[in-house]
């Protein structure tokens, strides 16, 4: 690997979600299992049947442009891209080209991988049109209409990433803008999120700004998941370093592959010497549309809070680590619910603290998202006062989130219903502290000899009898008031 290098360049398709309808179809844009419920006659192409323009797609395509810092056209065009395909029932589909740019041309993102700063170019970001989607059985194949004509953005980079790690970085990045952006949930499970990888290598000294320099590029097609990408990629690193240590690379053809999950291996699927002819043209039935300066300022005006300028407020106002800052921002939805916590009144870095490890926890492990969650911002937020105001321990706490995310009752409700209340006055504590002593003498000498955590295991004692009541700092600082005046 030493002697090479490689260069990735990603096409990731993502769905827009958050449109009432279809790009081109008054079809309802949402999700179903159940197969040809939300289509028109125009998603099957009846004949007779027109295109009518989503302006609320056009925003949000135009969204996701300005923030890529891409260059916007005077006009929005769209052409027919010709081919057949079974889920393609015009036999076309209605995409941008060419006639005169896409919604945005030759933008760049930074985005971070392994603490590091990068930058990716942005060859280009088109909106179109979503084709059927097709499941394939033994003896038969059905075709589901659903997904016909929901609006599509293609983003198409170019070879900037040199390993599967930066291209899975960018990839979440972007996920990330289109979350927060509301733009789309960008949900893989529901298939809103498909790549092309185009992977080749060259020699480690050679000029990568040359195209000349650059390897044989082979596409893998439609991988439908991040860590799907980040396999397909490595398989293909290493097939290819193989086949130039065996002195075979430069007469492998430019191809297409697939990615097999089951066999976690690329599969040719064709060769792919020239670009395929799909014979575009300018769509007859949807005029060109002018791209006002004022239309452009005023999608500019309504993007929100990005991951990253949330982070930057979580790091330099709310005082967070950066890595849990990141572990926050990762996904919109437990950035919101972390953001909900504090509006309810919740002190940020407590909050975060409860957050990233028994709730983020509590999700993963019963692979759960946060939207599925019974303790709402405002139930943890009462929980924590419950141990700032000493009602609790911080144990007991522990405690009664974990039970409270198993059994769909509040907090508060649980610890009203097992008498729950930490033991505060010193006088209480102190008749146990020296009881504890009586029993563990040997105690004493052990910590004036320098045994220090000796402390611990009395604390340990104390609230074994007190089943976890007693406040466990007075308790610490009552032992070594105790011990040192003997």
């Amino acid at each position: 690997m030493d002697k090479y290098k490689v260069l990735i360049g990603l096409e990731m398709h993502c769905e827009i979600s958050e449109t009432n309808s279809k790009v081109f179809s008054s079809a309802s844009n949402s999700y179903s299992e159940i197969a040809n419920t939300n289509i028109r006659p125009i998603d099957m192409a009846f004949p007779g049947t027109l295109p009518v323009l989503n302006m609320e797609a056009v925003k949000k395509s135009l969204m996701a442009s300005i923030i890529l810092n891409c260059q916007q056209p005077e006009h929005i065009y769209f052409e027919r891209k010709n081919y057949y395909y079974p889920d393609l029932p015009k036999g076309y589909q209605i995409t941008q080209e060419t006639k005169p740019a896409p919604i945005g041309i030759y933008g760049e993102l930074k985005y971070e991988c392994n603490g590091e700063e990068k930058i990716a170019r942005i060859n280009n970001i088109h909106l179109e049109e979503d084709a059927a989607s097709t499941d394939h059985y033994p003896s038969f194949s059905t075709i589901d209409y659903n997904r016909a004509g929901v609006p599509l953005l293609e983003l198409v980079t170019y070879p900037d990433f040199h390993s599967a790690d930066e291209a899975v970085s960018f990839l979440e990045t972007m996920r990330s803008i289109y979350q927060y952006a509301n733009i789309s949930e960008a949900d893989s499970k529901k298939g809103q999120i498909r790549c092309d990888v185009n992977v080749s290598i060259m020699d480690i000294d050679k000029d990568e700004t040359l195209e000349e320099n650059w390897g044989t590029k082979v596409e893998i097609k439609n991988v439908n998941s991040f860590g799907g990408v980040r396999d397909a990629i490595n398989y293909e690193i290493k097939r290819q370093i193989e086949l130039k240590e065996d002195n075979m690379y430069d007469d492998m053809e430019q191809q297409t592959r697939r990615w097999d999950e089951e066999s976690a291996t690329t599969i040719y699927m064709r060769s792919k010497v020239d670009a395929i002819d799909y014979k575009y043209f300018v769509e007859p039935n949807i005029p060109k549309y002018k791209l006002e300066k004022s239309l452009i300022e005023e999608v500019r005006s309504l993007i929100p809070k990005l991951a990253s300028e949330r982070k930057d407020t979580y790091i330099n106002e709310y005082g967070l680590s950066n890595y849990d800052a990141t572990i926050l921002v990762k996904e919109k939805s437990i950035s919101d619910y972390f953001e909900d916590t504090i509006k309810a009144g919740a002190e940020p870095k407590l909050a975060s603290n409860w957050i990233t490890s028994i709730i983020l926890g509590h999700l993963n492990k019963n692979s759960l998202e946060i939207t599925d969650l019974y303790v709402t911002p405002t139930m943890l937020k009462d929980l924590i006062d419950l141990v700032n105001t000493n009602t609790i321990s911080s144990k007991q706490a522990k405690e009664v989130l974990y039970e409270s995310l198993e059994s769909n009752k509040t907090p508060t409700d649980i610890v009203k219903e097992k008498g729950m209340k930490q033991i505060g006055g010193e006088d209480e504590i102190l008749k146990v502290v020296l009881e504890v002593l009586e029993e563990h003498p040997e105690s004493i000498n052990q910590y004036k000899s320098g045994r220090n955590n000796i402390v611990d295991f009395l604390v340990g004692q104390v609230m074994k009898k007190t089943r976890g009541q007693a406040n466990p700092a007075m308790t610490m600082n009552l032992f070594i008031k105790e011990i040192e005046k003997r």
